[in-house]
């Protein structure tokens, strides 16, 4: 295994949030995938397989964007370092609510989640080589009562159009959530103390490796 040429890393994800994570934390990056790059990922499929827990299913996606990451940057020649990538859903009950398709399965998701207590499950995977690990963050978000006034509100800011659950707990949906347990950051879409460890524990593989 060759050693990444510096300690940044490349980030295979479109989302400012994780970009604004991963700089909270001082974690140097590159941005692999951009928002409006037109080169597509023909094997990662995010389809929710029959049976699939919401466990298995983040951490399955998480794989397989940083799969389809090292790809690309196998393609692109570009000089090596990890892949970062995450994947995050909202559960409710064992049933996945991932991005809706329009409002009005938006609006569906909203009042499913009302007045209830649900799971967000965010899986980190760093890949660099042969190696490639994955770790998972899993927190428990409680909603107020939302009357549907609250949430024609809500649709109409934007704000739930391309989020798993259909909120965005660190946007004006913050105003709805009486409790949080777990990752404040994993709920928002990188779990920060889980992605430093991953890149803690491969940079430290790569360099035993190398005074061998």
């Amino acid at each position: 295994m060759t050693r990444p040429s510096d300690r940044s890393i490349y980030l295979a994800s479109r989302s400012p949030r994780r970009r604004d994570l991963l700089t909270q934390i001082g974690v140097r990056f590159h941005l692999l995938l951009f928002r409006a790059d037109p080169e597509p990922d023909p094997d990662l499929d995010e389809t929710v397989l029959r049976g699939e827990t919401p466990a298995v299913y983040v951490k399955r996606v998480a794989r397989a964007k940083a799969e389809a990451g090292w790809a690309r940057l196998e393609r692109r020649n570009l000089p090596r370092a990890p892949v970062l990538s995450a994947d995050t859903t909202v559960a409710l009950q064992g049933r996945i609510l991932g991005k809706p398709g329009n409002r009005e399965e938006a609006a569906e998701m909203l009042s499913a989640l009302s007045g209830k207590r649900h799971e967000v499950l965010t899986a980190v995977a760093l890949k660099y080589d042969t190696r490639l690990e994955v770790a998972l963050s899993e927190s428990e978000v409680q909603f107020c009562e939302l009357g549907a006034e609250a949430i024609r509100e809500y649709l109409a800011t934007g704000e739930a159009d391309d989020k798993a659950g259909a909120y965005a707990i660190q946007g004006r949906a913050a105003r709805y959530i009486t409790e949080i347990r777990g990752s404040h950051s994993g709920i928002v879409g990188l779990p920060l103390y889980e992605t430093a460890q991953l890149i803690q524990r491969l940079s430290g593989h790569s360099e035993r490796r190398n005074t061998r």
